[in-house]
């Protein structure tokens, strides 16, 4: 791979020819048309504002060979003053109606963009590093709105050239021909950088979105690193991805920085063939002086937008390979399809696993012919070692991921017709590392029911333990609770996690137990918030206390994918099977009975 490993197109990465972005493009400003129409009115008014400089000044010249009277001078200067003022005014309006019409754009198609980005599932994100999925939503609209404005500058420009170009036709014919007859090498030199600079604008951004990439998980990680002192280390995570990209966009740099100096030194010979034949004619009677000088000093006016054109086109080329990357994850495919979006009634909470086979990749398989009924209202223990499959039925529950045969059905329907929306309000899940965003714990709890008054909220807060964990917060559910929150224990956590859920009263609840170790008050207050759940929802629970697992109705054990063995604690531990071998590997240390024996054996 080399030097520019890790620098290749994501899975959902799509190739957009010119025209088709183009047109996407358009679409996006079809809400400004009037604002649009309204700019390039006055980029036409400003054309001929900037057309009109030379000819002045070329009719001046004439005069002066004619010995002009004070007064002809006087409106000469104020007729040069009042297009100064004409087109700073005009580009000022210009500029600001594009500017906003540009920043609207922009707002909406970041707006997409996250959005596309927030209902794509879980699997996407397996896939595909977040680092670099915030580089598409912030950084490459930016470099879109960013070619908009450049492009309407190059036009503005444009426009003037070709009012100018009629000008010259008509003041000398002869030698407008000659100087239209120098654009197809400029074009042509140009069209030959387009796709070297496509190429290598597409590589420097795939580099700085590695760059974000490795920002976004250092900081992330920041406190594990620094638990194992391994801030070098990360240092030098970064600084490889932070010089790939340096190299990747010095060589960028050089590549797009031939093109002005080349087409610079192009448009030079050109000139001075013009003024060449331009000085002799004029000499020869051929065409007047001032004529002369109208093209010497129109041809930087006329040049320079073509010029113009070919130095910006690495902007035009990364505003373009951005445009690409932003629409292609707005289109990108999501891996979980409804067939239908029925509305979804208050849930009894029956499921069924029928003949389901289900695997993250074709190299994966996780689920196999995978047969199982979860009745209303039960509660339900899954356990079994890592990688026996219990994750991935919760999370087949919660349709995050697509199986790939068999049927889900929830109350008898087939989960591939809920309206998802409808159907993941009526599911309340905590991870087994519970997430809390930045604010209060109040704002925490209300995040799935943004409307639950504090009064219900302290009620709910003192059925758990007579709310004495509310105490142990600074200032109650008004408490911040910092970035992930990091300010509260991991025990307080998940009393927020499950306060979250239980306000949201839901049909099905699932939860992934943490394994953190916490203090026995603590979890005598979290059995007794599950406790407030499971009697009101059907429960799945991914068990790692001893407590939930002899709470439950029924245990299922799961091995590779399967269901080994299934009944309650004291039948299950009877059978001496692959239950009783879990039971005396992860959860005997922490009955009552073991750590009396421990007791004794320390007092021996």
């Amino acid at each position: 791979m080399g030097f520019f490993a890790g620098l290749n197109d994501e899975k959902y990465d799509r190739q957009y020819t010119d025209r088709v972005l183009v047109s996407r493009m358009v679409n996006y400003f079809k809400s400004q048309t009037k604002r649009l129409a309204f700019a390039s009115f006055i980029i036409i008014i400003l054309a001929f504002i900037g057309a009109a400089l030379p000819v002045v000044v070329s009719h001046m010249v004439d005069l002066i060979q004619e010995q002009p009277t004070n007064e002809e001078i006087t409106w000469i200067g104020l007729a040069l003053i009042g297009v100064a003022f004409g087109l700073w005014g005009l580009n000022w309006l210009r500029r600001g109606l594009t500017v906003r019409a540009v920043g609207d754009v922009v707002l909406d198609m970041r707006s997409r963009a996250f959005r596309a980005a927030a209902e794509h599932d879980l699997s996407f994100y397996d896939q595909f590093s977040s680092g670099r999925i915030v580089s598409r939503i912030t950084s490459d609209t930016n470099d879109f709105g960013q070619l908009v404005v450049i492009v309407t500058d190059v036009g503005a420009q444009i426009m003037q050239a070709v009012i100018i170009a009629i000008v010259l036709f008509n003041t000398e014919w002869r030698l407008a021909l000659l100087m239209i007859g120098f654009l197809p090498f400029i074009f042509a030199i140009a069209a030959g950088f387009r796709a070297m600079a496509r190429r290598v604008t597409k590589r420097g951004m795939k580099a700085m979105s590695d760059v974000n990439a490795a920002i976004k998980e250092t900081i992330s990680g920041i406190s594990i690193a620094k638990n194992f002192r391994q801030e070098e280390s990360i240092f030098k995570s970064f600084d490889e991805s932070n010089q790939q990209s340096y190299g990747v966009n010095v060589q960028r740099g050089f590549v797009l920085s031939l093109v002005f100096p080349v087409l610079n030194a192009v448009g030079g010979v050109f000139v001075g063939v013009l003024v060449y034949v331009g000085g002799f004619s004029a000499a020869q009677g051929i065409v007047s002086i001032g004529a002369w000088y109208l093209f010497i000093i129109s041809l930087d006016q006329f040049f320079f937008p073509v010029l113009n054109l070919t130095s910006f086109w690495a902007q035009i080329q990364g505003g373009l390979s951005a445009a690409e990357r932003v629409f292609a994850l707005i289109d990108a495919d999501p891996n979980v399809i409804q067939k239908e979006k029925v509305d979804v009634p208050r849930l009894k909470g029956e499921i069924l696993f029928d003949h389901m086979n289900f695997r993250y990749s074709d190299k994966e398989p996780i689920l196999s012919d995978f047969n199982l009924l979860i009745q209303p209202g039960e509660n339900l223990a899954l356990v079994g070692h890592t990688g026996a499959g219990k994750s991935s039925i919760a999370k087949l529950i919660a349709r995050f991921y697509e199986y790939q045969e068999g049927r889900l059905l929830i109350d008898g329907r087939d989960i591939r017709t809920f309206d998802l929306t409808q159907y993941r309000r009526q599911l309340g899940i905590v991870s087994q590392v519970p997430f809390l965003f930045s604010g209060t714990v109040a704002e925490n709890i209300r995040y799935a029911v943004p409307g639950v008054p504090e009064d219900e909220m302290l009620k709910l807060a003192r059925k758990i333990g007579d709310g004495e964990w509310l105490e142990t917060l600074p200032d109650g559910l008004h408490t911040e609770v910092g970035e992930r929150g990091n300010r509260l224990s991991m025990g307080q956590r998940q009393l927020v996690a499950l306060m979250r859920v239980l306000v949201q009263n839901p049909a099905i609840f699932i939860l992934d137990e943490a394994t953190a170790s916490i203090d026995p008050f603590t979890e005598w207050q979290i059995q007794q918030a599950l406790n407030l759940i499971l009697k009101n929802s059907t429960s799945i629970l991914i068990a790692h206390r001893l407590s939930t697992v002899k709470a439950a109705d029924r245990i299922v054990v799961m091995k590779k994918g399967t269901i080994i063995e299934e009944g309650n604690h004291e039948g299950l531990l009877n059978q001496n099977g692959h239950y009783a071998e879990l039971y005396n590997t992860y959860f005997r240390h922490q009955s009552l009975a073991y750590v009396e024996q421990m007791k004794e054996m320390v007092g021996k």
